[in-house]
């Protein structure tokens, strides 16, 4: 089969390569997926860089945890009814050396979710990380019905979905940030009552306005090291920061702010989402999904022969929206 791999972390052109390698059979408990799209997420960049861990987790490493594709091959244990569905992948290169960037992959059953009729295949490559994230985000600790919701970077892979699922799920209000004429339209057509334009408008005073000072219920943050003091200001009292991602560590943030307005801070990573978690946002999704009412924002859509493209693209922040690799033919 074919295959993208690097065998050292380091610049994509430089380590990426892309050969045949031995097909995979699957085990016990483990199915086959014919792979049709791989995603692209900025985690992917981050290991290959070696920005969590400067050493390889394995000897070869075949990149990204998100993928849509076919079932067609199973294992012991495995209901052969399962061959023929087309599916989407979760965690797929977590913890593991072979992820969706290749013809064939094997993995647990439960990590091959299937996929809605009427669905394109492209956006099932969105679903594990973006918009599970997303999905989780808005989901956790009771939901945002009846809240007014800040998403930041309503245009990105994570936010554009978190806007819709927000709007979908009851929010009474949902403002987005954006940084550019063009994101603001798209997180406007997802479902965003206001967009704060952040590069040039002060966003917690803006924000301040557009709520008649009482400030907003929850906020889902991508870049708490950037955004972290301007989300404290811009809560209400008893509101909740929803971090799911930070471009610094360690977190400086105002503590007297924090205590004196009783805020609630809540963090986590679409990869270690509790068992619960993941079936009740995975089961919302496929709701959402059969019913049509997602929209999938997808930047680039590039054959895997140009997955060091698709990195530098990710790497850079050219990317509005996800990047996806044509991997097999249907």
């Amino acid at each position: 089969m074919q295959a993208a791999f690097y065998e050292r972390l380091g610049p994509a052109r430089e380590v990426l390569q892309i050969a045949d390698l031995p097909q995979p059979e699957p085990g016990p408990g483990e199915v086959r997926v014919r792979v049709l799209w791989s995603g692209v997420n900025p985690s992917d960049v981050k290991s290959r860089l070696g920005l969590r861990s400067g050493t390889m987790a394995f000897p070869r490493i075949i990149p990204h945890s998100d993928g849509m594709g076919v079932i067609d091959a199973v294992g012991d244990g495995v209901p052969a009814a399962r061959i023929g569905q087309r599916v989407w992948t979760w965690n797929a290169a977590w913890g593991r050396a072979h992820g969706t960037a290749c013809d064939f992959l094997c993995l647990p059953q439960q990590q091959a979710v299937p996929l809605p009729e009427g669905v394109d295949g492209e956006a099932g490559a969105c679903l594990g990380i973006p918009a599970l994230t997303a999905l989780h985000a808005v989901l956790m600790d009771g939901g945002v019905a009846g809240k007014t919701v800040l998403v930041a970077g309503g245009a990105g892979a994570v936010g554009h979905y978190a806007v819709q699922m927000a709007s979908l799920l009851g929010a009474a209000r949902v403002i987005a940030s954006a940084s550019t004429p063009h994101k603001a339209d798209l997180a406007r057509a997802a479902g965003a009552d206001e967009v704060v334009m952040y590069k040039s408008q002060p966003l917690a005073e803006r924000v301040a306005q557009i709520t008649a000072g009482t400030g907003v219920d929850r906020i889902i943050e991508l870049d708490a090291g950037v955004n972290g003091a301007a989300d404290v200001a811009m809560l209400r009292t008893g509101g909740e920061l929803v971090v799911y991602g930070s471009s610094a560590s360690p977190l400086q943030l105002p503590f007297y702010p924090l205590i004196a307005k009783n805020l609630q801070l809540k963090f986590f990573i679409v990869y270690h989402l509790a068992a619960d978690d993941r079936a009740r946002a995975i089961g919302t999704l496929t709701q959402m999904l059969a019913r049509g009412r997602l929209s999938h924002n997808i930047d680039a859509r590039l054959p895997l022969s140009q997955i060091a493209a698709a990195h530098e693209r990710v790497e850079g922040g050219a990317a509005i929206g996800n990047v996806v690799l044509r991997v097999g033919a249907d």
